[in-house]
């Protein structure tokens, strides 16, 4: 791979644009605007990250979670593109400068969860168990194999994909980001099937419904992917992807832990035993003992423990990046960081104290009813409708439905995996709120009030 086709500005239906040292923004500064003006990124505000919302505003959202995440990708996409333009001076020339590679991280970071479905990554689950051991087994006979595993298997990942790239009426093209930042966003480049062997980081998870391969295809050769041998329709990641995992990494560790800490579920004792080592030398004993109220020596532990690891996973970044340039590299940065084994201390508390909560446990099993139950409702009145066989409750309901539920001129697909992938990403879009609405009102719980 080669940096001058990985910083592709090239969009869906454009040629190049200018670059960003002739523009009042650059094409990658776009592209984080056009991400936060989208809605699916404004969905986020209502979806859980990992503790269930709360009536304060003090636990993280999706939202906050993505923004949070940007800024940290932000950070180490600019430590990381200084080096590389020094390495690669041609690029100065062409005119990137470092912020372009900010920009791109950034912009994929804030990208990252927009396809997560509704009652965090239990949404998932509860999406793919429809089709396994739900009414949607009926439909494993009548799809391929590699059709049935995007449903069986539902992937947040390739959702995202597929949403950044369609407009609401469906139509291919969607906020038209451009191929650098797609192809950043990409953190698994592959297809869910066939499924891979021993895979590394890339691979362990997919990121493209069979619905998007040509399009991922375009987006993966005019950034310069290597594909990956003897697997089809799997590619390399994108370099810079490395980052944006690298941010995620970072943030869900320290930050689901400081909010730990604020619902009262860890002690500040736990806190300063987990953040100061992860400080390192960035710690400054005297200007901590400066500081009186608790939860303000929290806040400071948590932004030198970021910072921290901001250093530690640009520079192994740095010191790879052959690696990862050739594809012989496929780990995330965290593994090869000095500070995993307290970041794996941390992890596995927050196993126990957050992630297996009774109250995130309770969250998860309400979620699996009503996703099972969307699902449910919606399939089985598109299919019925379609068949001819349609009562009067299935055509009500259908009119209901989006038009990105239908075919451009207004009709029900003819195709069945067309058919339950646009019903399964009308319910996976959903917030928190509106999929528990919903399914109150299907299910006669609850009248509309307008």
């Amino acid at each position: 791979m080669n940096w001058s086709d990985l910083l592709s500005i090239t969009r869906y239906g454009k040629k190049q644009e200018l670059k960003g040292a002739d523009l009042l923004r650059s094409s990658f500064e776009k592209d984080i605007d056009r991400i936060i003006f989208s809605e699916g990124f404004r969905r986020l505000q209502n979806k859980t990250q990992v503790i269930p919302l709360p009536d304060d505003a003090f636990v993280h959202n999706r939202l906050t979670h993505s923004l949070e995440v940007s800024s940290v990708g932000r950070s180490l996409g600019r430590r990381v593109g200084e080096w590389i333009l020094e390495k690669y001076p041609d690029l100065k020339k062409m005119g990137y400068q470092s912020s372009d590679f900010g920009s791109i991280v950034a912009s994929a970071s804030l990208a990252h969860d927009i396809g997560n479905p509704p009652f965090g990554h239990a949404g998932e689950k509860a999406i793919s168990e429809y089709f396994l051991f739900g009414k949607g087994q009926a439909f494993k006979d009548q799809l391929t194999e590699a059709q049935w595993n995007d449903l069986s298997n539902f992937e947040g990942n390739a959702h995202g994909f597929r949403l950044l790239n369609h407009s609401h009426s469906g139509i291919k093209g969607g906020i038209r980001l451009t191929y650098a930042s797609l192809s950043a966003f990409m953190k698994y480049p592959k297809a869910s099937f066939p499924i891979v062997k021993n895979p590394g980081a890339s691979q362990k998870k997919y990121g493209i419904f069979q619905s998007e391969q040509a399009f991922f295809k375009d987006v993966a050769e005019a950034t310069g992917l290597i594909k990956k041998e003897g697997c089809p329709n799997s590619w390399a990641r994108h370099p810079l992807a490395f980052l944006v995992e690298a941010a995620d990494d970072i943030c869900y560790t320290v930050i689901d832990y400081e909010d730990a800490y604020g619902m009262g579920v860890i002690s500040f004792e736990t806190i300063e035993e987990s953040f100061i080592p992860l400080a390192g030398d960035l710690f400054d004993k005297a200007r901590y003992s400066e500081i009186a109220i608790e939860s303000q020596k929290v806040k400071y532990l948590r932004s030198l423990a970021i910072s921290n690891l901001v250093n530690s996973l640009a520079k192994i970044f740095i010191e790879n990046e052959e690696g990862i340039m050739s594809a012989t590299y496929d780990r995330s940065l965290m593994k090869d960081s000095s500070l995993k084994p307290i970041v794996d201390e941390i992890i596995s508390l927050s196993v126990t104290k957050i992630y297996q909560s009774k109250s995130v446990l309770a969250m998860e099993s309400s979620g699996f009813e009503i996703l099972n139950g969307l699902m449910e409702t919606y399939v089985m009145a598109i299919n019925n409708v379609f068949n001819g066989s349609a009562s009067y409750a299935s055509k009500t309901i259908i009119k209901q439905l989006p038009e990105e539920c239908f075919d451009l001129s207004g009709e029900i697909d003819k195709d069945l995996y067309t058919r339950l992938l646009k019903i399964t990403s009308f319910v996976a879009s959903m917030t928190d709120s509106q999929a528990i609405k919903l399914y109150r009102q299907l299910k006669g719980i609850e009248l509309p009030n307008h």
